[in-house]
């Protein structure tokens, strides 16, 4: 299981999406910088211990209308060869040294143990405790296992979000803008074959929560 280092980053992560954001299609903040703050998320672990797996929601508090943002990362001790373009910056870890920081959407690393949350082999672990299962995390797949182990991801990003295509004929959409729900657990669209759902805190102290990642029909 991942070791999670209390430690500095420079610069840190907050400072990276502030930058990126902006240049992602589903952003919602037009012209203007956002200002971020880390809301919470969840971790996956990565079978062969190289990779660093967060889902972060990252609040943009520029507005009183609060837009939460869904980032895929992953860090990495190297570049990941032909991810260039999905290159987020890279960070020094006070422990790690460099850090490679990408787009986990491009990263086959994060997209396999995603899917193998959603058929539920793998385990959503908390975000800035090690050893630590996050169980508030709900996942679900309707049908047969997707065997999409060693895939190359080739996602596209538009205003909804990023979506992936899948083996078998399924697009995992991963919803970049989070919108909050009433029900516990939240509950995908009829049409899902599979979901990923999970919780934040709010501005008030309430506890904010919303599906994901949704898995449909091409």
């Amino acid at each position: 299981m991942a070791v999670i280092h209390h430690t500095t980053l420079k610069p840190t992560k907050l400072e990276l999406l502030t930058d990126w954001l902006p240049t992602r299609p589903w952003y919602r903040g037009g012209t203007d910088a956002p200002v971020l703050e880390k809301s919470g998320g969840f971790r996956l672990d990565d079978p062969e211990g190289e990779v660093g797996i967060e889902f972060m929601v990252a609040t943009d508090t520029a507005s009183p209308e609060r837009t939460a943002y869904l980032a895929a990362l992953t860090y990495r001790g190297a570049p990941l060869e032909g991810a260039e373009h999905a290159l987020i910056g890279t960070m020094e870890h006070g422990v790690l040294g460099k850090r490679w920081a990408y787009d986990g959407c491009h990263d086959p690393v994060l997209v396999t143990e995603l899917l193998a949350l959603i058929e539920g082999r793998a385990q959503a672990m908390a975000q800035s405790i090690s050893d630590t299962p996050d169980h508030e995390v709900s996942h679900a797949l309707t049908g047969a296992p997707l065997g999409a182990a060693g895939f190359t991801p080739e996602p596209a990003d538009d205003e909804d979000g990023t979506r992936i295509p899948v083996p078998g004929g399924a697009v995992l959409h991963v919803h970049r803008v989070l919108t909050p729900v009433a029900e516990n657990p939240p509950l995908p669209p009829q049409d899902a074959l599979g979901h990923v759902a999970a919780g934040w805190p709010g501005p008030d102290g309430a506890r904010l929560q919303a599906v994901f990642m949704t898995l449909r029909t091409a």
